[in-house]
């Protein structure tokens, strides 16, 4: 079952462009599916991920080219480094537009080799998990969130509403679409594999990493504290390993799009806020999986609730801007006073402060801490809370609460 992806949109005007795309993400998010529905079958496919043509690609590189001639897909292009060269030496040649789309799901073993032969040719892009608006087949509906009048009255038009434990079942089941997509499908037969695949292929295959027990220990103990600030002393100590090679592994996670650090904001006007990044764990499902949350009722009326619930909306406002071929500027306030703001978006000079509260009626004291920021003597924008709210309405004069669905 085919699921419209927002980000093909982007790889049409991309690929215009560029001689080369490079499109990275987890496995079994949906990249190859993607790219094939964007060529409408009209480009030649390879995968590395055969150990015939992986071995080709290394070991006769300028071969390889030459029998998988563009325009071409060539997916995980992380098993052969050796390839850019050749690529570079073949767009140089053509002076196209269009000629390689290529895919990977290590970005640790990628971008150093891109930065050194690709640079100024490659279209990057990233890709996640399906989104709440792809899942509810609205694709194109899907637009970059920030707390605008404009935002909000596209997305009261074009949101479908979500009962909160529909939304709780969907964030249990996560978003590859394998799983998100067919009902029928085991979900601990279906995240063991991952696991199994995801650690074999691209964590020992491509890494330094000797110990997989102990690896698995530390992405378990990653996913118990999504949401929470990163103390890598502390998860060094539970999973038995030094902070040296808890970093690395960090490091691992986050190339390979399994988790994200969000930094804190920092300004030079104030020495009081935090320094640590905040961990998200970026596909729920697996987190809820490592976890071992058994249902979503189960999840719903746990003690990961709101940290779970927090992470599905960062995920979700993530893929608003990544999926639509945009970055975005993404931090969380927090000073040594404990006064914290989830998130902070910062777009043209301006910060826009968000809540996440697992609630549908927040009221003033949602927002208590978004006066903190200012002493920044910076432009402050409009400002939201993400909550179960069926329809956005005002808090303050500045600050609405958004339904959850709105992403």
């Amino acid at each position: 079952m085919f699921v419209e992806r927002t980000l093909a949109r982007a790889i049409d005007k991309v690929s215009a462009t560029f001689p080369v795309i490079l499109l990275t993400g987890p496995r079994q998010v949906g990249k190859t599916t993607l790219l094939e529905h964007c060529t409408h079958n009209t480009m030649r496919y390879v995968s590395l991920d055969q150990l015939a043509a992986q071995e080709s690609a290394k070991l006769e590189p300028e071969l390889f080219i030459q029998r998988y001639a563009p325009p071409v897909i060539i997916d995980e292009i992380q098993y052969a480094p050796s390839l850019f060269s050749s690529i570079k030496i073949a767009v140089d040649r053509l002076r196209k537009p269009g000629l390689f789309w290529l895919t990977g799901s290590q970005r640790f073993h990628l971008m150093h080799h891109v930065s050194e032969s690709l640079a100024g040719r490659v279209g990057l892009l990233n890709l996640l998990g399906l989104s709440l608006k792809e899942q509810m087949n609205q694709a194109s509906a899907l637009t970059p969130f920030l707390p605008t009048k404009d935002f909000l009255h596209n997305a009261e038009k074009h949101s479908l509403p979500i009962s909160m434990m529909d939304l709780y079942y969907k964030i249990w089941r996560g978003s590859f679409p394998a799983i998100a997509l067919n009902p029928k499908v085991e979900q601990d037969v279906f995240y063991d594999s991952y696991l199994q695949t995801y650690i074999q292929r691209d964590i020992l295959d491509l890494t330094h990493v000797g110990n997989s027990a102990a690896f698995l220990k530390f992405v378990r103990a990653t996913a118990a504290r999504t949401a929470q600030l990163l103390n890598v002393a502390e998860l060094a100590r539970d999973v038995g390993i030094d902070a040296k090679t808890a970093k690395a592994w960090l490091s691992i996670l986050e190339t390979s799009g399994l988790i994200y650090l969000l930094p804190p904001y920092h300004n030079n006007l104030t020495k009081r806020l935090v320094k640590t990044p905040k961990l998200y764990f970026l596909d729920t499902g697996l987190c809820c999986h490592l976890t071992r949350w058994t249902s979503a009722e189960a999840l719903e009326a746990g003690a990961m609730s709101g940290a779970i619930l927090e992470t599905f909306i960062f995920s979700e406002i993530l893929k608003s801007y990544w999926h639509n071929a945009k970055i975005g500027s993404f931090y969380f306030y927090r000073d040594k006073d404990q006064k914290e703001i989830d998130l902070l978006i910062e777009q043209d000079g301006i910060l826009y402060p968000v809540e996440f509260k697992k609630t549908s009626h927040p009221d003033r004291h949602s927002i208590q801490h978004f006066s903190v920021l200012d002493k920044l003597n910076l432009p402050i924008g409009p400002g939201a809370v993400l909550c179960f709210v069926k329809e956005y309405m005002p808090l303050s004069e500045k600050v609405n609460a958004i339904p959850i669905y709105y992403l």
